[in-house]
């Protein structure tokens, strides 16, 4: 198997906690970062713009995605155009849809073409892949976020998906494929060998990088090890 050196696709750490945000940026494994406006509600911020500046006195070296979160196109344009002017290693996140399923692929044209950085997001067909992919032909450089995981949550397997839409997005030099969503540490060996540009990992993923390569005997050893550390400590009877 690959071990972590031999990987060609960039890591993103995915998350909005501030604390690990700068925790990770100490890291090299991690060349970059996302967020969206789920999880800075989980992480507790109550002002965005005020925590995305924050987090961009540290971040200065490596792209950062943050989300518009408008749902009208002209809201959503003031938006993007407002962060992207925080730094020059912004990332605009925008949804391919609005929440009536309105195409936003006008504004990703008009927005890339106007030199703004753009991850379009939340696309989980080919269908999204190429009509995200036309819209931002020949503009700034760009990002397309295909949710992978939430493709296999629905019990379809997401990695022909992604081959193919690693396929799609060749063709345009401008633009980088992201496997976002990702359920477990595979996920990123898969998203390699399917051509994906970057992955986004969370935290809770990239806490278990350093069982990469580990020998499966031992790993069952400490397996065995933990459960009887736990029943011991829990003082069961039988």
């Amino acid at each position: 198997m690959k071990i972590l050196g031999d990987l060609r696709i960039k890591l993103f750490a995915d998350g909005a906690d501030k604390a690990q945000i700068l925790q990770l940026h100490r890291n090299p494994l991690v060349r970059g970062f996302t967020t969206n406006p789920t999880l800075m509600r989980a992480a507790g911020v109550k002002d965005y713009q005020s925590f995305a500046l924050d987090v961009l006195e540290a971040v200065k070296d490596r792209p950062i995605s943050f989300e518009v979160f408008a749902d009208d196109f002209p809201t959503m344009e003031r938006q993007a155009r407002k962060i992207a002017g925080w730094a020059d290693n912004v990332f605009v996140k925008i949804p391919i849809t609005n929440t009536s399923r309105q195409s936003s692929t006008d504004l990703i044209r008009r927005l890339s073409l106007s030199g703004l950085k753009l991850n379009v997001t939340a696309i989980l067909t080919l269908e999204q892949v190429r009509a995200a992919a036309a819209a931002l032909d020949g503009g700034a450089p760009a990002i397309i976020s295909v949710f992978a995981g939430r493709i296999a949550d629905t019990g379809r397997d997401p990695v022909p998906v992604m081959c193919a839409s690693a396929d799609l997005i060749a063709a345009h030099s401008n633009i980088e494929l992201l496997w976002a969503s990702p359920r477990e540490l595979l996920n990123i060996f898969q998203a390699d060998a399917a051509g994906c540009h970057i992955i986004t990992v969370p935290h809770s993923i990239l806490g278990k990088l350093e069982t990469v390569g580990k020998d499966l005997d031992n790993y069952s050893l400490d397996t065995v090890k933990m459960f009887y550390e736990d029943a011991v400590r829990s003082e069961y009877q039988l």
